[in-house]
């Protein structure tokens, strides 16, 4: 490990966004949706991760770890609240309609990837196959996570949104959860691999993963381009990811792209992945995060 432990904190941040525009990158209407698509597709899936690993905890036998998972919990937990009120007072505010969206996330979710997914309620039978469908859920978990830790680093180092003069609250908000999925980066990992997961099974799942993430990007950014009454044509979610990453307002192709390579060496671990101390000098200077350590 690079970095020295420490004990993962909840921060009870809260954002005004009466004065944040649709178009929160400013010349960059595209941009800015591929980035909001965040606030309808995080919410349900944050909040399946904290049932999810309230369920895995009693199987979690080093104190550290279970230290570890409970903090991940709390801040999952934060991150979607913050994105969910981003939803409904920014989004709604300027009449965005969300609910087909939301329609397939509660499916993901709540059905696909429940405990007895579709209904199946033989894995709940027995206390052997209900381990395991947790476990195989933590190794999806591992998955995303990668790529929040990628994406979180990204958004502490994107000078751009800087240049572009990127709404304030907005950039704030994107950068103190980015800086949290750095911070607990290894989390998720570590605990699928002390459930007995393996590198195989990771590695499958990772193939399920990435391009359902894909998906749920470029179907967020259509429903939201579709909504938006200053762009006559939308375009493919790859012609607006190009043309962004290019900008520095999105992260760039290659550089994810290489992300998901590195997830399938034996040695990776998401220590490697980025710096813990990146994300708590964010943390210190963050005005959201500032305003809830005042407070607490």
């Amino acid at each position: 490990m690079n970095d020295p432990h420490h004990k993962l904190v909840q921060r009870k941040v809260q954002f005004d966004y009466s004065d944040s525009p649709l178009h929160w990158i400013p010349g960059e209407p595209e941009a800015s949706h591929v980035v909001n698509v965040i606030h309808m597709m995080l919410p349900a899936g944050e909040l399946w991760f904290c049932r999810l690993y309230n369920k895995a905890l009693p199987f979690v036998k080093d104190g550290r770890l279970h230290d570890d998972v409970q903090g991940f919990i709390r801040q999952e937990a934060m991150h979607a609240r913050a994105h969910n009120g981003a939803l409904e007072r920014y989004l709604s505010h300027h009449g965005i309609d969300s609910t087909r969206y939301l329609q397939v996330m509660d499916y993901l979710f709540e059905q696909l990837l429940s405990d007895t997914p579709l209904g199946l309620t033989l894995f709940n039978r027995t206390a052997w196959l209900k381990r395991w469908w947790i476990g195989q859920r933590c190794a999806i978990v591992a998955a995303v996570e990668h790529f929040t830790c990628v994406l979180g680093k990204w958004i502490l180092e994107a000078d751009a949104l800087d240049r572009a003069k990127a709404d304030p609250v907005l950039l704030d908000l994107f950068r103190w959860h980015g800086a949290e999925e750095v911070e607990h980066r290894n989390v998720a990992h570590d605990l699928h691999v002390h459930l007995g997961g393996t590198f195989i099974s990771r590695q499958l799942w990772m193939f399920v993963v990435w391009p359902l993430i894909i998906y749920l990007f470029a179907f967020g950014t259509r429903t939201l381009s579709r909504q938006d009454p200053s762009i006559t044509r939308p375009r493919s979610f790859a012609a607006i990811w190009r043309d962004g990453s290019k900008s520095g307002v999105l992260p760039k192709i290659s550089s994810v792209a290489t992300s998901f390579l590195r997830y399938f060496k034996p040695w990776y671990h998401p220590d490697h992945e980025a710096n813990t101390q990146e994300a708590l000098d964010y943390l210190a200077r963050s005005p959201a995060a500032s305003r809830a350590a005042r407070a607490s």
